[in-house]
């Protein structure tokens, strides 16, 4: 007999986290947990606002679907019981940790994919003022990858900042959603001008048709308005690359398909994350070899993690060991 347990847990964040939408000091994530044949497999999501979700209705989502769940449903069937999104992917990640458990098969190898080896992981930098982002650039200059967080008035000023404090590292901008069609062109000039590899989200996603008709010698990225495969068509023709987070698929079944979907329409892929630990990093980083851009900083932003977590060499993040997932 299959046992499902559904729990709510705190996590601190050093100091706090702002983007474009607001800030916070914890992260609150929701766990799954199957026991069968003694062997026990869990799943971490965050539920996001932006989405429509909340803790409480992520749980209840999850209670909704007990009786199949803890019936033996497979990630197929959960697929069309459970709609994409935070809920589904804690059970979809629970449902192959407990398979890769009970038959010994490592889950890179359940879902056809070669085993994960070390990548380089982007650092976030939340949203600030320029100077207060510089300093923070400047602390984080030996990291290779940073990703900055923007969104509004003085960007141009916050995005200089942060490439004099750090002259030599990549960037990635994440606007989260914060320009318009009037401010992308003056935005994308100050890209080039600072070096950037790439740009998320810039424009609403009710916006965003107006990305067919502009510019982009940096390439930009989905991320609010790419949730499954069924929106690589739609962000094929407006898109360079599309973010693939777990939970906006659903879960990591899921998001390999987003990913084939993506590779076959010539976008290229990213692979990102909420604010969460190393529990929710460690099925994204099973496809994490096929993305061009790697964010899976998540638990380098809490205050604590939970243990045992990853193991982070600077940027660079290493394979989940069995006994974290997987």
């Amino acid at each position: 007999m299959r046992r499902l347990d559904v729990t709510v847990e705190r996590f601190p964040i050093r100091g706090a986290f702002t983007i474009a939408r607001g800030s916070k000091t914890e992260s609150v994530v929701v766990l799954a947990t199957l026991a069968e044949a003694g062997a026990v497999g869990r799943g971490e999501c965050v539920p996001y606002a932006r989405y429509g979700e909340s803790v409480e209705g992520v749980v209840a989502e999850i209670e909704r679907h007990r009786q199949a769940i803890e019936g033996g449903v497979d990630r197929a069937t959960l697929a069309r019981l459970m709609p994409a999104g935070a809920a589904r992917n804690a059970v979809d990640c629970a449902l192959l940790d407990l398979e890769a458990k009970r038959t010994g098969t490592p889950a890179a190898h359940l879902l056809g994919l070669s085993s994960p080896g070390p990548v380089t992981t982007a650092y976030t930098l939340s949203l600030a003022e320029p100077e207060a982002m510089r300093a923070a650039a400047a602390a984080a200059a030996d990291r290779p990858l940073l990703k900055i967080k923007l969104g509004g008035a003085g960007d141009v000023e916050r995005l200089r900042a942060v490439r004099a404090g750090a002259p030599a590292s990549r960037l990635i901008v994440d606007a989260n959603e914060g320009w318009s069609p009037e401010s992308f062109p003056a935005m994308m000039a100050a890209c080039v001008e600072a070096g950037v590899s790439l740009i998320e989200q810039p424009l609403p996603a009710g916006a965003d048709d107006a990305l067919a008709g502009m510019a982009r010698p940096v390439p930009v990225c989905a991320d609010e308005s790419a949730h499954t495969s069924a929106d690589v068509p739609r962000l094929a023709r407006l898109y360079d690359a599309v973010n693939v987070k777990l939970d906006k698929t659903g879960g990591i079944t899921e998001a390999v398909a987003m990913v084939h979907a993506a590779e076959a329409a010539g976008l290229a892929v990213m692979v990102g994350c909420m604010l969460a630990t190393s529990l929710a990093m460690a099925p994204a980083l099973l496809i994490a070899g096929r993305a061009r851009w790697v964010d899976l900083d998540g638990p380098l932003l809490l205050a604590r993690d939970r243990a045992p977590g990853l193991v982070y060499d600077g940027s660079t993040v290493l394979p989940p060991s069995p006994d974290l997932w997987g």
